[in-house]
């Protein structure tokens, strides 16, 4: 089944997503948090993966109040500026009320069984974090996140799974801030942290300057059969 845009009516206003459902019909829920770069091809082809492995798979647009639907390409230099402008104008509280309402929205989706997750990447990897830190969300999912070293108290009363991916060489992510990750999360019951000590931001973003095949699978492999675990 093809994916499509929903309208997903948050506290503060309306903003669509991109939807994609299995074959079955039915799934467990996995709310897909964006890039800096919006709801764009790549974020569909992610939503449509998962549903391809029987998850119920939501996109919201996190960006609706500074620019709705914006689509942006990271091998295109002023959309590269623009989306870091946007990161820069983009308020993280509000992001996650959002996220918040697009994962209840989730879980009354008749084609979701109730159990629903979230996975991001970069600015969603943090939006992941936070997701598991804040909401109700089943299990949870970070790639490469910015910022988390700045918020790891906030994991004190995490009590259901979380996974993330640590790109070694992360230019956004200095090695002294993953040392204060691993130093934090590491003896968390709740916590998984997976390092790939060669590879840099955005790894697994498919065309990306820095994309690693092999770790992108692997990371991806142990993604799938985590939310699956979490989710069934």
């Amino acid at each position: 089944m093809a994916g499509q845009y929903i309208p997903i009516k948050g506290r503060d206003g309306d903003f669509s997503a991109y939807r994609a459902v299995p074959a079955s019909g039915t799934g467990p829920g996995v709310l897909v948090l964006q890039e800096i770069f919006g709801v764009n091809a790549n974020m569909r082809l992610i939503c449509d993966g998962l549903a391809e492995a029987g998850f119920v798979a939501l996109c919201p647009d996190l960006f609706w109040r500074i620019e709705p639907g914006i689509e942006l390409d990271d091998h295109i230099d002023p959309d590269l500026k623009r989306a870091f402008a946007l990161f820069t104008r983009f308020d993280v509280e509000t992001g996650m009320r959002d996220i918040a309402d697009s994962l209840s929205a989730l879980r009354a989706d008749t084609a979701c069984t109730g159990k629903a997750g979230a996975m991001g990447y970069c600015l969603g990897g943090l939006l992941a974090y936070l997701t598991a830190c804040r909401t109700d969300s089943d299990a949870s999912v970070g790639y490469y996140g910015v910022g988390i070293d700045a918020r790891l108290d906030e994991a004190r009363d995490l009590d259901r799974p979380l996974l993330l991916h640590i790109a070694g060489k992360d230019q956004f992510v200095p090695p002294d801030a993953q040392a204060r990750i691993h130093d934090a999360l590491d003896a968390h019951p709740a916590i998984r942290l997976e390092d790939y000590p060669d590879d840099d931001h955005a790894f697994a973003r498919p065309g990306g300057l820095h994309y690693n095949e092999t770790s992108a699978g692997q990371a991806n492999g142990l993604t799938i059969r985590f939310l699956y675990d979490a989710l069934n």
